[in-house]
């Protein structure tokens, strides 16, 4: 069992109205999620856009990246966005979930600790590529 408290800062909904992953995280298929979470999300039916992004600007590495590093589940094969909306909705993979939940506590203070070092309080230009990365795992970052 995780002993890792999971507290995300952020709804799939919120993340997505917020803009994440230019609008194209799901390839334009989201038909298993509620579709109130998409009434008023950033979305692109053609790819990638990075204009959908909160910060206006690419954060993250690319999905053949992620297979590479081991972070992609047979269970969520589109990654950690997936697995979390799923998790929220109720699926739970003890195994799966312990390791996307470590995943995340693993990623926030390292960006957060990056951000509040580097960055005068309220000053949302400084650093914008750790924003949209700790908006893409469910962080407030906005800090």
């Amino acid at each position: 069992m995780n002993q890792i408290k999971f507290e995300p800062q952020l709804t799939p909904k919120e993340m997505l109205k917020l803009g994440v992953f230019g609008g194209y995280y799901f390839e334009g298929e989201h038909s298993e999620f509620p579709k109130d979470w998409f009434k008023d999300a950033k979305l692109s039916n053609s790819g990638y856009d990075v204009n959908l992004n909160c910060f206006k600007i690419n954060s993250g590495l690319s999905r053949s990246e992620w297979q590479k590093s081991g972070w992609i589940t047979k269970e969520d094969p589109l990654g950690w966005f997936q697995w979390y909306c799923r998790y929220t909705l109720g699926r739970k993979i003890p195994d799966v979930d312990n390791f996307q939940i470590s995943r995340w506590a693993a990623f926030g203070p390292r960006h957060i600790g990056g951000i509040k070092a580097n960055c005068e309080p309220g000053n949302l230009d400084c650093r914008p590529r750790q924003r949209q990365a700790l908006l893409h795992w469910a962080y407030d970052p906005f800090i």
